[in-house]
């Protein structure tokens, strides 16, 4: 059976974070005539860190790649060491600050998960959850839309998110989930103290059992003749509001 994370980062400013993470790097592919620009700053890097640096021709490099975004640049790596949801909680009092999660119910696009969680690592996130059944797992395309961020989020796959929910209730966190019909505006929502956020599939929203299980439903108001956002868009807009409140 093939890892889910396919052993790969691919791109520079990925590999650079992946680097910087201090995680361990099995080896490096350089594509040949590669010398330029931030390429160097890598080399320099894994050369300090006695990581092997394997030079491969054009050919072998897009070979290689999951993403054929490479940029000249493959690092191979062990599978993604998914977090558990404990952690993620832990990880927020280690910081003494109320907890501030992510839950993610049914995105599927790998895109959308990689932009997500870039925007969740800037937001002050302190975990993600996501589902193991029809959802996007991190691969490599994730790695690579997240520039660098999945290397400092938590991120944890769990078996039935409704079951998580009720967990995190226990714990003391509000579960808000975001519905296009919910009466309440995303901003006139207190989003302080301990929360988690649902934002649901691309298409669909949250599934109706998640949305039974949230405490509140907030929306985001919308003018235009189109009434959906792309579902890393509407993450944004909600997480930057949280971080907005809770200074």
């Amino acid at each position: 059976m093939k890892e889910e994370y396919n052993d790969k980062i691919e791109g520079r400013n990925a590999v650079i974070e992946l680097l910087n993470s201090g995680r361990d790097i099995n080896k490096i592919f350089i594509q040949n005539g590669e010398k330029h620009g931030s390429i160097n700053k890598i080399i320099s890097i894994a050369k300090e860190k006695k990581i092997i640096i394997n030079k491969v021709d054009k050919i072998k490099m897009d070979a290689i790649s999951e993403t054929k975004r490479h940029q000249g640049v493959i690092a191979i790596v062990a599978p993604y060491n998914y977090s558990a949801v404990d952690d993620i909680i832990e990880y927020a009092h280690s910081k003494n600050e109320e907890p501030f999660i992510l839950i993610l119910d049914g995105i599927e696009d790998v895109h959308n998960l990689g932009s997500i969680i870039r925007t969740a690592e800037t937001a002050g996130v302190h975990g993600i959850i996501i589902p193991k059944r029809r959802a996007a797992s991190v691969n490599a395309t994730v790695a690579k839309t997240s520039a660098g961020a999945i290397e400092y989020m938590k991120i944890a796959r769990v078996n039935n998110l409704n079951d998580t929910i009720k967990k995190l209730k226990e714990e003391g966190l509000w579960i808000i989930g975001t519905e296009m019909n919910a009466k309440t505006k995303y901003y006139n929502q207190d989003l302080k103290g301990p929360i988690a956020i649902v934002i649901g599939n691309e298409g669909t929203g949250i599934s109706n059992l998640v949305k039974k299980n949230c405490d509140i439903l907030i929306n985001i108001p919308m003018k235009g003749k189109i009434n959906s956002l792309n579902a890393s868009v509407s993450t944004g807009i909600i997480l930057y509001e949280t971080l907005k409140q809770r200074g």
